[in-house]
Parts: C-alpha cells; structure tokens; sequence
C-alpha cells in the first residue's frame, strides 16, 4: 500500500472516528472517484472533514440497512406482512442514519445544528392504504447539535408547531439574533422501501440533501409535487423566444424547446422518465398520451439506460433519474436526451430539484395535494383555492370535475389548510427549489449511500469482499463536482452481535432482551426519546421544559403492531418508575 493510501485512509479514519466507533465498524480502505469537477478550494459549505463525516453517515446507513433491514424478505408474503417487513427496513435505516448524525454533529461548531426539514414517509403512496403511509422517518424539527443548541432550537421548533402566535418569521429572527447557524436537511433514509422489501436488484439507497440554511417550512409536511426536470439549455433557449417552459407549459410546446435546443434531434431519440404502473393511469394517463402524440419514448420498466446499461424502473424511485437528464450521443453518433415528467413526493421533489445546480437541470415544481387521487392537470390547480372562500365546494367540484361529498369537501380544505400552515408556496403557479429557502442564494451537499446497484448513477450496491469485510459506494455532489467513494469497511463484532448494534433499543427488548436486566445507561434516555420520535412521530405530542406524552392510540396497529405497542408502553413505565430523572422528559397517561 503507497503512502498516499494510507494518507487517505488515515484521514478519512480520524475525520469519521465517531461514527465508524458508534457502529463497531473499522475502515479497510478507501477509494476517491471525480465523476465531475473536483475538491476546489473546499468542496462543500461545511468543510472537507464534515464532508467525509456526512459522506460516511449515508455509507453506514446503506451498509446496516442491506444487512439488518430484512431486505428480499417480503417476497411471497400477503399485504400485512409486506407492510411489517417495509416498516422495519425503514426503522432500520432511520435509526441508523439518525445516530450516525447524532455523533457526527458532535464535531459541529459550537453554534451549528442539523434541522431536518422534509423527510420521506408520512402518508401513502399510490395503491397503499392510510396506514402503509405511516413510516419510521426523520421527519421535520429533528435537531441534531450540541446539547445547548439543541435545546434551544427543540423548544422552538414545538413552539412554531404548536403555538399558533409563533411564526417562521419570528422562528428564523430568533436563531439569527442568537448567533445559530442552522444546516437545512431533506431526507429519505429508504428510496424505494417497496423494492428493497421485495428484494429488487436495485435501487433502493439512502438519500440526504444538507443545505447551507434552514427550508421554509414550518411543520411536519409532506404532499406530492407536479415535476418537470430539464437542461437548463432548453428552459433558457425558450425564454430567448419569450417562451415560458415549466410544468404547466403544454407539452407540444415544451417538445419545441427541445427541438430548438437541440436541431435535429428525433423525437423518437427523446427519452421521458416518468412514474409509471396501472395505479398511475388515472393520474398520469393523459401525460403520457400527450408525450406519445408527439412521437418520443416513454421509458419502460426493463428499458436499458444508455449511460450505465443497467434496466430503469418505473413503478418508484423519481429522485436518481435526475442524474441523467440530458444530451448523450449512441454508439452511431445520434443525438438523444433523457427527460423527467410527472410527480413526485414533497421530499423527493425537493432532493432532485436541488440538484439543479450541480447537473446543469432546471426542475420546475407544482404543488399537488396529499390525496392526488385525479388526473395531474385537474390536480395542479387544487392547491391554489381558497379553502375559507364561501364557494370553495363549488370551486372545488369544478376542478376536479366531479361533485363531492360534505366529508370530502371538508378534508380537502383541511389538505389546503395544513399546506399553509406549512409555508408550502401554493400562491405561485409553479415553483423552484429558490422557493423554500428564506435567502437568496443557497448551497447544497447531496449524498447518495447505494444499497442496491443504482440504474441512472451506476453506483453499485452493498458488496460481500469477506466475511467481515463490506464494501460501500456513495456520492457527494455539490456545485463544485461529484465525487464518488467506496469505503471498505470491517464489522468488529459477530453478525448477530452487529445486528444488535444496528437495531432501535426498542428493538432489541421486542425480540426478547431482558430490559429489566441489562446495564442501564444514560443514553438509553436519549436513545428512546429518538426512537420515539422516530417510530411514532404523529402520536407525540410535546409540552413545556422538553417534556412529551406520546398517544398509543393514535398509532395504527400495522405501523406498530399491538403486542409492541404493549412492550414499549412496559418499558417507558420500568424506565420511568426506576429512572426518574434521566426519563423526566416522559409524560405518561
């Protein structure tokens, strides 16, 4: 091994030693690939060593998860049982990544603190039931800094929740007159939990977008959003001509700005990703019908990408496609261009619109409701009514082109409510990623931790090198390049001793450790206050001086089944009657 491997790989040790000691993991060797650009004058905002911390948060993360999130185990299972096991993989990697942003936000500065902002799994997707929408997640107003920080962030943060007197405004003036700089996040720790549950050969991975300040966001969100992900040549051509490209740009014109960006390109050498399945034909049917009209390709499930030869999906995954919108050229020297269309999820919406800045994209966004139960160019003009007008019922059935219910009318305008409170831009016809960020100019580190062999990036997945030894791959994008890193890494510990070490302590006493029994330490208070937040999220509810009462009942028996429900409900009393202190946090009913 030269020196300068060494070199490397001491540092990267020394820079990730807290993680890398978290996990019971130790680092073999390290490999840096430049896919664009390169480390100039520092890569990202937060610094070379914080870079590699948050480049090996996502890679441990991916690791634990391929290993001890049951992947593949879903398969010939019925609904309820692929449901348990798509539940557990995202508590899996939601713990996972939640400590190793915990430790590695030990060597913040003083005055810094990771805020997720959007996180990936609050409702249902398209064919799951209410309760499938339910998922352990880092969601919005997790704070991850030092203890003063934190606190002082945590009590604002359930004030701006809560209390309806306490603005983003007066949020944002406060942190700023306090001398806190807080780090804005977006995060799916599982893309693609339906394939990784039933065992896919790729796609699923980690996704964590860091950004150089908060989102303006003010509560728990998450919703769909119209998508239309293009090189900015094409939007900037158009707008040359004094045409206007974004989502709600009709796609015969949109086909024009292509045709104009790139002379002579066949229509049929046009490639649109878009979501596709039975249970999107009602809402993306006359999408697709339009862009066939005009004679391009809708990508399909098996469909080769060119650029890394492995088969695109469609049935999920709308964030890594962005990684090939653009120009290429075949084997033969014919000009071709990948596009996305469509929609996505709030948070994935948001990751991949954030990206623009790096590939060179323009992602034009339209709000669409949580519900997105009709066709996208009904859907698009819901979020901008009025739901306090007196003839919101009647708007409303002209939109969606069909007469509604009192019921429904009224969780419509709840929809539309919730959406404001959140801060979610629903004035604007569409929207950029500019659009949730309180300044003008902003900075993003996008991390990508590969489970699984990735289709668009070409990243490969988890690998077996021994059996102790794993290998990794990750990247790192930021507007000075991409960087890619495959990290090898030693698990310390037998496999059924690193599993425990992977596993939420709630977990580990469901599958039978004895809490009762085993040493008691002060970061078990720490720990469930984490897991809790994580497990159960909309059941908890926070009161003055930190404290949190968290309401089983709201919980739906498929997200936590009722003999866990149980068992945890045992173990908040053990821990409250013989821990008093360290568990004053914990209010109990």
């Amino acid at each position: 091994m030269d020196s300068r491997r060494r070199n490397r790989i001491a540092q990267w040790a020394f820079d990730t030693r807290a993680i890398l000691g978290r996990f019971h993991l130790w680092l073999e060797d390290v490999d840096e690939e430049w896919i664009q650009g390169g480390r100039r004058d520092g890569f990202s905002f937060a610094g070379d060593s914080l870079d590699r911390a948050f480049v090996m948060a996502v890679a441990v993360t991916a690791l634990g998860t391929r290993l001890f999130g049951r992947w593949g185990e879903a398969v010939g299972l019925d609904k309820a049982g692929i449901n348990r096991v798509k539940k557990d993989a995202d508590a899996v990697s939601a713990y996972a990544l939640s400590e190793a942003l915990w430790y590695l936000t030990r060597s913040l500065p003083e005055n810094h603190a990771v805020m997720v902002n959007l996180g990936e799994g609050l409702m249902p997707k398209a064919g799951e039931t209410p309760e499938m929408g339910s998922n352990p997640l880092l969601g919005f107003g997790r704070v991850y800094a030092r203890p003063q920080v934190a606190r002082f962030l945590d009590r604002r943060v359930h004030r701006l929740v809560n209390d309806p007197g306490y603005d983003w405004s007066t949020f944002y003036r406060e942190v700023e007159a306090a001398g806190i700089t807080v780090w804005g996040a977006a995060v799916d720790t599982l893309e693609n939990t339906s394939r990784f549950a039933k065992g896919s050969a790729t796609g699923p991975m980690t996704v964590l977008h860091l950004f150089d300040q908060p989102l303006k966001i003010a509560e728990p969100y998450e919703g769909y959003m119209g998508t239309l992900v293009l090189p900015a040549v094409v939007v900037e051509r158009a707008a040359e001509r004094s045409t206007l490209i974004d989502f709600l740009t009709p796609r015969p014109l949109v086909m024009d700005a292509i045709e104009s960006a790139f002379p002579g390109i066949a229509r049929a050498n046009v490639h649109v990703w878009t979501l596709g399945g039975p249970s999107r034909e009602h809402r993306l049917g006359t999408l697709w019908n339009d862009w066939r009209e005009l004679g391009v390709h809708l990508v399909e499930d098996g469909w080769t990408v060119p650029q890394t030869g492995l088969p695109a999906f469609t049935e999920s995954g709308t964030y890594a496609p962005a990684f090939c919108v653009g120009p290429f050229l075949d084997e033969n020297g014919q000009q071709h261009l990948f596009l996305c269309d469509g929609y996505a999820a709030t948070a994935e919406a948001m990751q991949a619109a954030s990206l623009d800045p790096v590939l060179g994209t323009q992602t034009s966004m339209c709000v669409f409701s949580s519900k997105f139960k009709v066709s996208y160019e009904r859907e698009r003009h819901v979020m901008r009514l009025d739901p306090d007008a007196a003839d919101f019922p009647a708007r409303l059935a002209d939109v969606l082109g069909t007469k509604l219910g009192e019921a429904q009318v009224s969780e419509y305008r709840q929809i539309l409510r919730e959406a404001a409170r959140a801060l979610m831009p629903l004035r604007r016809r569409t929207i950029l990623a500019d659009d949730f960020f309180p300044e003008k100019e902003w900075q993003v580190l996008a991390l990508a931790g590969f489970m699984l062999p990735d289709p668009y990036t070409g990243a490969p997945g988890v690998e077996r090198v021994s059996d102790e030894v794993w290998r990794v791959t990750s990247r790192a994008a930021t507007r000075k390049g991409m960087l890619q890193v495959t990290l090898s890494l030693r698990l310390m510990d037998p496999i059924d001793e690193m599993r425990m070490v992977f596993s939420p302590l709630l977990d580990r006493f469901y599958a039978g450790q004895d809490y009762r029994s085993r040493a008691v330490k002060i970061s078990d208070s720490g720990r469930i206050r984490n897991e809790l937040q994580t497990l159960a999220s909309e059941a908890i509810e926070y009161a003055a001086d930190d404290r949190m009462r968290v309401h089983f009942e709201k919980v739906d028996d498929a997200v936590l089944p009722p003999d866990k429900k149980r068992l945890i409900q045992d173990v908040l009393r053990w821990y409250k009657d013989n821990h008093p202190i360290w568990f004053a946090w914990l209010d109990l009913e």
